[in-house]
Formats: structure tokens, sequence, C-alpha cells
């Protein structure tokens, strides 16, 4: 006997498997979450903002207000440090949102719980399998789902990638960091820096004393619960002094690790998010990428299970978001390797600086960072084929819109963009 039936099971609850969540839920498909967390909270402040083409995701679904209204507007890239004007992208959105992970996830979850995703709090997946038909997933309280499709959302040591036997080849660890948020006794040194293995930064947060801190461990470590006293040492190392820090509210540590998952898909499971590719979070990508993932997979997904396209769609999947985050990978390696401080990189990292300046190449990196330059390989044809719709503004016989306005609904949408009634249609009888 199966506790509950859905059409698909999420694993996770962060920002990947929430917007999953909500996608399928627009579709009318029954989804359920399910999340380690008794709530919501997340431990610290994580990812700091979402990119242009997060945030047009959100707006093609009529939420970006609510995420919007509580950050902050930044016109600008920073690339190893030099400051790159970006207020010229083509995007209602030109600009990148500083906000917390922790609001970026209440919003999410508030749109989910709108939309009544069921979720499993308090619970972890601890097996599965799969037939032709269904995937039965096991629950550590002992409850069993039945589902057509399992998502894996669960980071980067996915246990639903681990369990569906797809390898996760790519680069290990050469460099850690320390990442914190503690109070201070003495005036720390705010701002970034370089030292010789990595990034060194303090700032303050919005209540004005804490501080959170980034710094490079002059040797690699491992570990995910890093002492206090490996926080002090990598203080004094870096500044000479650990400024008098006490009352450490979080501290967690992370690497330069760069793998991804050789399919995104085997049979009845799918990855994304972190489960599918793991990075140094240098250039702030990785929650925004798990957005994209999710919005590429929900329609998809939800037009398999609802049996108006073929299982064969979902390889679309694959096709498009691996090349991305393969993309991705190879690019927080070289803005890692620039963090360095030697006198080598130093000096390749000013000479890139005046490149980056330049128009042709700002534009291009402005672009991709801000994920608007993707395009997915769908053959031949049209030089925008494969390229993001833009929120255009439309004139109808209804009154003026916007493109972004008409994808509320996550449903497919035909603009006829020429005369009304003509969609260009050749009769050949």
């Amino acid at each position: 006997m199966y506790s509950s039936e859905h059409e698909v099971v999420i694993a996770g609850g962060g920002p990947t498997g929430l917007m999953l969540a909500g996608e399928l839920a627009l579709a009318g498909v029954d989804v359920a979450i399910v999340e380690r967390r008794i709530n919501q909270d997340v431990e610290g402040s994580r990812a700091s903002g979402l990119h242009p083409r997060a945030i047009e995701l959100l707006d093609q679904r009529g939420i970006a207000d609510r995420f919007v209204s509580q950050g902050e507007k930044h016109y600008v890239v920073l690339f190893a440090g030099a400051v790159l004007d970006a207020s010229d992208r083509s995007t209602r959105h030109n600009y990148t949102l500083a906000l917390w992970q922790e609001k970026i996830e209440r919003g999410l979850a508030d749109w989910t719980s709108e939309l009544a995703v069921q979720t499993y709090r308090g619970c972890e997946v601890t097996d599965f399998v799969q037939d032709d038909a269904h995937t039965v997933v096991a629950l550590n309280d002992g409850r069993v789902l039945r589902s057509k499709y399992l998502v894996g959302c669960d980071g980067g040591r996915s246990l639903v990638r681990k369990m569906a036997g797809i390898d996760f080849p790519g680069r290990g660890p050469a460099i850690s960091y320390l990442i914190f948020e503690a109070y201070m006794a003495d005036e720390p040194a705010l701002g970034m820096r370089h030292g010789e293995r990595g990034v060194y930064a303090l700032v303050r947060l919005e209540d004005g004393k804490r501080v959170r801190g980034v710094v490079t461990e002059q040797q690699l470590e491992r570990g995910d619960n890093p002492a206090f006293e490996e926080l002090r040492t990598a203080l004094v190392a870096a500044y000479g002094s650990d400024f008098g820090v006490h009352n450490v509210t979080w501290l967690s540590r992370f690497t330069d690790a760069a793998r991804q998952a050789t399919f995104y898909r085997k049979g009845r499971v799918l990855l994304a998010g972190d489960a599918a590719h793991v990075h140094s979070p240098v250039g702030g990508q990785g929650l925004n990428i798990g957005l994209q993932d999710a919005v590429n997979l929900g329609w998809k997904l939800a037009q398999v299970v609802k049996g108006i396209s073929p299982a064969s769609l979902l390889d679309s999947y694959h096709a498009e978001r691996h090349p991305v985050g393969a993309a991705l990978l190879k690019q927080t390696l070289a803005l890692t390797a620039l963090n360095r401080g030697d006198e080598r990189t130093n000096a390749l990292r000013e000479m890139m600086a005046q490149v980056m300046q330049m128009d042709v190449p700002r534009r291009w990196y402005t672009a991709t960072m801000s994920s608007l330059d993707i395009r997915y390989d769908l053959g031949e044809g049209h030089p925008l084929l494969g390229r993001r719709m833009p929120d255009l503004d439309l004139v109808t016989a209804v009154g003026p819109t916007r493109v972004f306005m008409l994808l509320h609904d996550a449903r497919p949408v035909l603009l006829n963009l020429g005369q009304p009634g003509d969609l260009g249609l050749v009769d050949k009888g």
C-alpha cells in the first residue's frame, strides 16, 4: 500500500524545487515536495541575489514584484573586482537584484502554497525504485509515495542522483573557503581583497551589527562543519587579526569543486539545480541557473504527465540545459583563477579588467552573467531560433499588454504579429 500518490514528486524544497513545483502546479499537475526542513528557514545568508534572466522568469509568472519590492537594484556587473556598466542590457530587468536567499525561498514558498502544492516537511527520501510506469519513493518516516516521475532537487550531494546511478564527474576541490556571519569587537577591514590563494571579503549585514565574511583558507580543508578556531586562524592569516570575532551565528565551508551530472534524466528520474551541477559560488550563478533548469523542465514534464507529448520530449531538457551547466562550470573555474592574488594573476586580472571595459567584451560578459545570451541548439533556421522570448509591448483588440503578462498561466501562447486572422498558412489543398 502507498501512503500517497502524486503525478510528480520533487526531492528538495529549495529554490529549484519550489520553482519547479510552481510550474507544474500551474499546469494542473499533482506535484508534491519532500523537504527535510520543518519550515522554510535558511541557515545563513547564502545566495545573495537574482540576475536578469531569473527575474524575467518570475515576471513571466506574475510574481516578480514580490521579490523586486524587497531587494536593491544594481545596474552593474562585477568582473574580478572591476565594476562593469550593465544598464544597457536588452531587458526590462537590466539589473541584479540584491536579495538574500532566505527571502527568495520564502517568496517562492508562499507562491507554491497559494497553488496548493503539498509539502512533506521534516522528511527525506531514503530509497526509490522505478519501473516502466511509476517511481515508488520511500521516506524516512516510513511513508511511501508513488508517482509517475521523481525529480532530484536535493543539492550537490543528491541522494536521488546517487541512487539513480548517474555519474557526477568533474574537478575536485583545490581551494576551500570559510563563509560566516558573526559579531566583531574590533572594527573589521570591510571590503574585498585578493590574497595569494583567493579572495577575502567582509561586509556589514543589514542589521548594521553583524559581519558577513568569506575567507580563503591557507590550505585545502574539508568538512561541512568547521570549528570556531579554524575561522580565527583563517582571519589572522588573511588580515593579521581576528577582529575579536565572537557570537558566530553561521559558519560553513565551500570549495571550488566543479562537477556535473553525466545525464539530467534516467528513465523516470530527473535532476535539476545543484543536484545536476556544482561549482564555486563566484559570480552568484547557482541559484539563478537552478531556477532556469526548473522552468525549462516544468512545462515539458507537465506535457508528458498529462499525455499531451511523448516522454521523448524530456530528452530535450538534458540537450538544452546540460550545455548551459557545462559553460557555467568553465566560467566559475576561470573567475576563481582570476581571484587569486599572486603577482602573475594580479597582472592578468588588471589587464582583463581593462579589456572588459571595452564595449564588445563588456556587452558579451554582462549578457553571459545575466543568462540573457543563452541559445538552445534547435538546428538550422532563423537567427532568433532557440533564444529567449523578450517582453515585447503588444497592442491587442482588448488593449495594450506585454508578452510576459500572457505567460502568467505557464501555458503555450501563439503570437500573431501580422494581420489579424492571418497566420501565414498556405492552403495546399
